[in-house]
């Protein structure tokens, strides 16, 4: 019987397409190693995501793969994740503790854009990463509602603030410091000066993924996030309708111009679920997401439907994907937050940065 060679190993594992990478494990360098002893094999595999959710269907797929070579008698794998710092905007310094900031945004509001980023930085951290939350609405601040805290944050030093931690996210809004029927009557500049402030001053513990909650528009928010943030990408959220759509183009645009890389579209509402019957209907139109991504050659992340269960389970302080996390809405939270870290880890990295393993699974 001919010895198995590490050609025929990396030769099955080209067979399966990883569908985050859309190529294969060895295509996207995330095999490091292959030791053949006899007929046992054992593959060390590092993903550049976090991919808790996927890794146990991935890893059967590459076993039966694997196994199916003349001469292989057992064989196993050892996952590793390594999140990276991406490449940002030219002048624009890194923060200390933040690998990655992802600004959410949309052009219009009413578009649900805020629970989209709620649930999907809790998507990234059921995912296996480390990750923080930023409400920049400094006008109409919502996440203390959505992760239903009712705290203010800690000083321990005077100068600085301790990030409130909820279903083990950290997140930092101006809701936290001021009484929540407070109206912010402040001009553009305060409005800056207070988004960098709440960035800046809060001390972030390690923090893979920054989710930025912008508020709609393109105005000194964005601006402020494109001059002085270092952002890795951006997600647009918009619904079917064609308003929404062209107030979608407006932001995406916006981001192209500041050079700050857009991941994908995500559109929300998609689909109407009835909560007497279960029957979904596209009440909004259908299919205005996909097209926008593919007039503007974007990676389309994923739809979601409107479904009376997300507004409820928003509003009462736990979002849907803690609510409920192995129900569809949850699963497809985390298919979009898997969609939107693969797409940033084949981006430009940055190499000054530490990249430590966050999470290693035997299988």
């Amino acid at each position: 019987m001919a010895d198995v060679t590490q050609q025929q190993v990396e030769t099955a594992l080209k067979e399966i397409i990883d569908p985050y990478l859309e190529q294969d494990l060895v295509a996207a360098k995330a095999v490091k190693k292959i030791a053949i002893d006899g007929g046992k094999v054992t593959v060390d595999v590092a993903l550049g995501y976090p991919a808790k959710g996927h890794i146990p269907g991935l890893t059967a797929k590459l076993k039966e793969k694997v196994a199916a070579i003349a001469g292989v008698k057992d064989v196993a794998f050892n996952f590793a994740t390594t999140i990276a710092s991406h490449g940002v905007q030219k002048g624009v310094k890194p923060i200390e503790n933040i690998k990655n900031i992802i600004a959410v945004a949309s052009g219009k509001g009413g578009v649900g854009k805020s629970t989209v980023a709620v649930n999907l930085a809790l998507a990234l951290s059921a995912e296996g990463a480390n990750v923080g939350i930023l409400d920049a609405d400094i006008y109409g601040p919502s996440q203390p509602t959505m992760l239903g805290v009712k705290m203010k944050p800690e000083s321990k030093d005077g100068k600085t603030l301790e990030p409130i931690m909820s279903y083990h996210l950290q997140s930092m809004s101006i809701g936290y410091l001021i009484d929540e029927e407070t109206p912010m009557i402040w001009r553009g500049p305060m409005v800056t000066q207070a988004l960098e402030q709440l960035l800046k001053d809060t001390n972030w513990k390690d923090v893979d993924y920054l989710i930025v909650d912008l508020p709609p528009g393109t105005g000194d928010t964005q601006l402020t996030l494109a001059q002085k943030v270092p952002v890795s990408g951006a997600i647009i959220v918009t619904t079917p309708q064609d308003i929404a759509l062209l107030d979608a183009r407006k932001g995406l645009k916006m981001f192209e111009k500041v050079e700050i890389p857009v991941l994908g579209v995500v559109e929300n509402m998609s689909t109407h679920i009835c909560s007497q019957c279960g029957h979904e209907e596209h009440i909004f139109g259908t299919g205005g997401g996909q097209k926008m991504a593919e007039q503007y050659d974007v990676d389309y992340l994923g739809s979601l439907p409107l479904d009376i269960r997300i507004r409820e389970e928003t509003d009462s302080g736990k979002p849907t994907v803690v609510a409920d996390p192995e129900c569809r809405i949850s699963q497809i939270y985390r298919d979009i937050a898997r969609r939107v870290a693969a797409k940033l880890s084949l981006r430009k990295k940055d190499f000054s940065a530490k990249f430590p393993s966050i999470v290693i699974q035997n299988t």
